[in-house]
């Protein structure tokens, strides 16, 4: 059989699904061909945006999606305030949710506003409130996490851009649009995944 495997930048206010009762709100904003066995791989919130992995291969699918194949997402989260150094090392050790405790994962401030395309609408401005970027590299897929643990330790997300799956990046890509991977690029994540090319 032949694979294909695409990446995506998956606008706001845009469902991860290619159908729906309202189809404008569908991955159909994507203008691409798409053969009808390829599909996300996970999902994003209609609320949030950035990188989409697209493909027909099941075992991708699978290595990815199974909890004990731990694999490293890495988000970009404007937050209200600047977290502190103990909101950033909580978010390291793990963060108490109501589904349990997060695994530890990677947190840290970004230099400054990350170079993304504005987002349509744009989040609300209130002038007596700053806001940060952090980054947060996560090894697992909890409904709404990076919004939950940011909130719990009292910074909660207010634009939340996943910006790399693994060696997958954004890089080049504006809102909507897909790019097909290069043979390296799939030979070096299958590898990363441990699978057969």
């Amino acid at each position: 059989m032949s694979y294909s495997y695409f990446i995506a930048y998956k606008p706001y206010n845009v469902l991860t699904q290619f159908s729906g009762d309202n189809p404008a709100e569908t991955l159909q904003v994507l203008d691409y061909p798409f053969a009808k066995d390829v599909y996300p791989v996970g999902r994003l919130d209609k609320d949030s945006e950035g990188l989409l992995l697209l493909t027909n291969d099941r075992r991708v699918n699978h290595r990815m999606l199974d909890p004990k194949f731990s694999h490293a997402r890495e988000y970009w989260a404007q937050v209200e305030k600047i977290p502190t150094d103990a909101a950033l090392k909580h978010l390291e050790k793990g963060v108490q949710l109501k589904d349990g405790l997060t695994l530890p994962a990677q947190a840290h401030l970004l230099a400054g506003e990350p170079e993304l395309p504005p987002r349509n609408p744009p989040i609300r401005y209130r002038a007596n409130i700053p806001t940060a970027w952090l980054s947060l590299t996560l090894t697992e897929g909890r409904n709404r996490q990076v919004r939950r643990m940011t909130a719990a330790v009292g910074f909660p997300t207010l634009r939340l851009v996943r910006w790399r799956m693994e060696i997958l990046t954004l890089a080049g890509l504006k809102p909507g649009q897909v790019r097909v991977l290069t043979p390296e690029e799939i030979l070096a994540f299958k590898q990363l995944l441990q699978l057969k090319p």
